[in-house]
């Protein structure tokens, strides 16, 4: 380093910066000036590294819940950050089509109106769906403008665009010609009201209270053949075809193969089998077996070929049976079934209440029906071992890797995939059918031969929503930007749909990669190199937000009232890979006045002069300069290798605390006094050396936080530069060299436990915090504080020099790294006893009550055992620091003079 000549100052950068901090007032300017320049804009010829991120495309039906506000903050910070790092960015946005979501709405406006889509047809729907998409649809992208979301808005994609309809059509006709997509009749998750088969995903399951029924099948005559099962789900009993027993069961050995009447279907008669999922332990050790209308026991319908008759229509209503139920809803055949098998004898025990899970559906919420239906499936062995190979290779690495095992289970026991649903909207099944049952799958580039009929079901949205990855920059085609930004970068999202989007993704991506190509080494083998996973979003109670529990918070709300910077680093500082975070306004008020704090600082600094500039030699800093300047580089490669490991928390907290506690506590403090009280001192070497010192801190710490917080930062940055804008600036490297600061750091230290324990003992006394007071130190040890930190010592500790005739009424003694500093405080004057009494005997009071309701709490067994581990902790704090106040407000009370007492 060189030393320059000292600046002077000026303050007229100040006055580029408002009063006070008001989001509100310049977030939308910024981020539209952000957009019209086009920093968010990749170029795929650009010589620059290329680092690439796709959004998980939301519902074109949907608005900005608290997940996606962490997920979308979480891809801000990756991607700015990338950029400022010199890399080529590419972050895509889009939405997804949400068949199921879409279809729904949109039909439930139409019958607000009178209009029923079955009379309008479906190609007049499709229409009026588009309509709606073109007036209503995308709320989302505005909001996502709100939060500050760096994306490449030329590029946006929606799933049932030509060029992304182009890839699924590519993509299924590849699979169904080698033979991994095929017709077959299963078992699927029905909703009766969408009248559709529905994905696990949107199946959300709640414990609701029924009834367990147990009956009896066979002979009423307790000599003849007869076995007692047990059901939730009475109305099923009409499409039994057999009765399974386990075939180390004594009991119904005699039984095993022989025919037992159904008591309501004439001719119809059932198999006992034996079978070992039955266990026979449980209940009476025999279980009704209903094929198609159970995942196991159409198991175990596979095993013993068993007929598998379907007993509901579409609607859920019984059909085909023979008997007085078929018409009848299931849930009115639950209850007609029951008062028929009591009448007849058959109803062994009381009817119980009885808790289960029940599936229901997401969209609907009615309960899902097990139905066995003629689909169309993808068949994942290969695909599932190819996305299991790419993690174990390493071709893709999940963070954190504690999620692998779960990973692996997944995929390595993966099912069938049912990909049709019997919906309207959507990518319609590229399936023709011909007049004497010929099966045809058209390409994007062929015509169905005349006469076809195309298949009326579509694709379910996670089909399309799998080629994301790729399907968005242009494949099947050889487009610049797949050749310049795929596989992506890493996928960041939520570890509770790793089994569902992103297994999905990495099926589709290996297969495009290295199925197509015959080359495992091929680009574009896995559609990312890094999967991210975070937790969920929870309240400040640690609970699961929900709309049935009233306690989801709006994300658009909180960045109303607090700016989206305080939504932003509230979300990126609870972040730890694969683990929750709770929030609530407290973090979200916390986060803001972090900004506010910042903001101040800067402008205090602007007013004082600082500046960006040449930094002189570390020879001709203070001890405080050279100090601030180690910490600096220190927290740089701390943030740094916290983001490189997407330990986004981790960078906030050291962020935050260094900003808060070191540079607007402690730097800008010593600062004043650095920068001198009269004009003479201002404009001293060392003031100049002051300004530019704290202009390069303020400097890279905006530059740190503005992947987490881009709008105060901006506004701040610019005024203390001048320069264009903080998106396209340079990320912080090697922060400047401060020689050796060892010692320099040891003093600083020194210097801080010297003032905070004056403080405290000044506290202790009683005196106001911005009372002087005349006092004189006194050092042992082996070395001094220079003469600078006894100066800033003093200033900050409000001390005055000790006249000839001072007398100590008060003094102490602090423990430094190489020394003993005694503190002598004159204190006669200033205080008031009497009053000073009654304070402490109030505080004391307060404390004794506070340490008396923690302590009950604690003592509480039941509120132990509900109550979340982070709200124990915090009462267990309060505690602590409650018997801590006692004991210091009891020793200062009994220190007090005598005669000092309440009037």
């Amino acid at each position: 380093m060189t030393t320059p000549a000292s600046p002077a100052p000026n303050t007229d950068r100040a006055d580029a910066l408002p009063a006070s901090w008001n989001p509100g007032e310049v977030e939308a300017e910024l981020y539209q000036r952000w957009v019209d320049a086009g920093y968010f804009e990749a170029d795929s010829a650009s010589a620059k590294p290329a680092y690439s991120v796709v959004l998980p495309p939301p519902n074109v039906t949907g608005s900005l819940h608290m997940g996606h506000a962490l997920d979308h903050t979480l891809m801000d910070v990756l991607t700015r950050r990338k950029r400022m790092q010199g890399f080529e960015v590419l972050w895509l946005p889009g939405m997804d089509h949400a068949g199921i979501a879409t279809q729904t709405l949109v039909d439930r406006k139409l019958r607000e109106e009178g209009i029923d889509r079955h009379e309008i047809g479906r190609e007049a729907f499709i229409d009026k769906v588009w309509e709606w998409k073109a007036e209503s649809g995308g709320t989302i992208g505005e909001q996502m403008r709100r939060l500050g979301d760096g994306v490449d808005w030329s590029r946006e994609r929606f799933t049932l665009d030509d060029g992304l309809s182009r890839a699924v059509q590519t993509i299924f006709k590849e699979l169904f010609d080698q033979g991994l997509i095929y017709r077959a009749e299963r078992l699927v998750n029905w909703s009766p009201a969408l009248q559709t088969a529905i994905s696990d995903i949107e199946v959300k399951y709640a414990d609701v209270e029924g009834e367990l029924v147990s009956f009896r099948y066979g002979s009423m005559d307790d000599s003849q053949p007869h076995l007692v099962v047990a059901t939730t789900r009475l109305e099923t009993m009409l499409g039994d075809t057999a009765i399974a027993v386990h075939p180390e069961d004594e009991r119904y050995a005699h039984l095993v193969g022989t025919q037992i009447p159904h008591p309501f279907r004439e001719g119809w008669t059932m198999r006992v089998v034996a079978d070992d999922y039955v266990d026979p332990e449980f209940g009476t050790g025999a279980v009704k077996v209903t094929p198609a209308h159970d995942p196991n026991d159409f198991a175990i319908g596979q095993r013993h070929g068993l007929e598998m008759p379907t007993i509901m229509d579409a609607t859920g209503h019984i059909t085909g049976t023979g008997t007085r139920f078929d018409g009848m809803d299931r849930f009115e055949a639950r209850k007609a079934v029951r008062e028929e098998l009591a009448a007849q004898g058959r109803i062994v025990k009381e009817v119980r209440p009885y808790l289960h899970s029940v599936g229901h559906s997401e969209r609907s919420g009615e309960p899902i029906e097990p139905r066995l239906s003629l689909q169309w499936w993808v068949r994942v062995e290969e695909l599932a071992r190819m996305s299991g190979d790419a993690v174990r290779d390493g071709d893709t690495v999940i963070h954190p890797t504690s999620q692998e095992p779960r990973w692996f289970d997944w995929v390595d026991d993966m099912h069938d995939w049912c990909i049709s649903r019997q919906l309207w909207w959507g990518h319609r099944i590229p399936i023709w059918y011909g007049p004497a049952g010929e099966v045809v799958c058209v390409g994007p580039d062929d015509r169905a031969p005349a006469g076809y009929t195309q298949e009326s079901d579509v694709l379910d949205t996670w089909f399309s929503s799998a080629l994301w990855p790729f399907s968005t920059m242009g494949w099947p085609g050889r487009t610049a930007d797949l050749e310049r930004f795929y596989p992506t970068s890493v996928l960041v999202t939520g570890y509770d749909i790793l089994f569902f989007w992103v297994a999905r993704m990495m099926m589709f991506g290996t297969f495009v990669g290295q199925r197509l190509t015959g080359d495992k080494s091929a680009p574009g083998r896995v559609p990312f190199t890094d999967v991210f996973l975070h937790g969920l979003v929870r309240d400040e109670h640690g609970q699961k937000m929900s709309k049935s529990k009233g306690n989801g918070i709006d994300p658009l709300d909180w960045v109303d009232r607090f700016g989206a910077d305080a939504l932003r680093f509230t979300l990126a500082r609870g972040a730890n890979p694969g683990g929750d975070l709770s929030v609530g306004d407290d973090s979200a008020q916390a986060s803001r006045n972090f900004a506010t704090k910042l903001f101040n600082a800067t402008r205090f600094a602007l007013m004082n002069g600082a500046t960006v500039g040449t930094l002189p030699e570390s020879s001709a800093l203070t001890d405080a300069d050279r100090w601030i300047l180690r910490r600096l580089g220190e927290v740089r490669v701390s943030v740094d290798d916290a983001l490189e490991r997407y330990e986004f928390s981790k960078a906030c907290e050291t962020l935050y605390h260094f900003a808060w506690d070191e540079v607007c506590d402690w730097y800008l403090e010593l600062a004043k006094v650095q920068f001198g009280g009269d004009d003479e001192a201002r404009s001293s070497d060392r003031a100049g050396y002051t300004r530019l010192v704290l202009g390069h801190v303020l400097d890279v710490v905006l530059r740190m936080l503005h992947p987490v917080i881009p709008f105060v930062t901006e506004t701040l940055w610019t005024a203390l530069t001048g320069r264009e804008s903080l998106v396209v600036a340079e990320w912080p490297a090697d922060v400047v060299a401060t020689g050796d600061a060892a010692e320099s750091v040891r003093r600083v230290g020194d210097a801080q436990t010297l003032v905070t324990e004056i403080r405290r003992f000044r506290s202790d006394q009683g005196l106001k915090p911005g009372q002087r007071v005349p006092a004189r130190l006194s050092r042992t040890g082996e070395a001094d504080l220079p003469a600078d930190l006894l100066d800033q010592v003093t200033s900050l500790a409000r001390l005055a020099p000790a006249e000839a005739d001072f007398t100590a009424t008060a003094s102490l003694e602090v423990r430094l790294g190489l020394s003993t500093v005694g503190v002598e405080i004159d204190t006669s004057g200033t205080i008031d006893l009497a009053a000073e009494r009654r304070r402490l005997e109030k505080d004391l009071a307060a404390a004794r009550k506070e340490l008396e309701t923690t302590g009950a709490k604690l003592g509480n067994e039941a509120f132990l055992g509900k109550a979340p581990d982070h709200v124990v902790d915090k009462i267990r704090a309060r505690r602590d620091l409650a018997e801590a106040e006692v004991e210091r407000i009891g020793a200062r009370l009994e220190a007090m003079p005598a005669g000092s007492g309440s009037a």
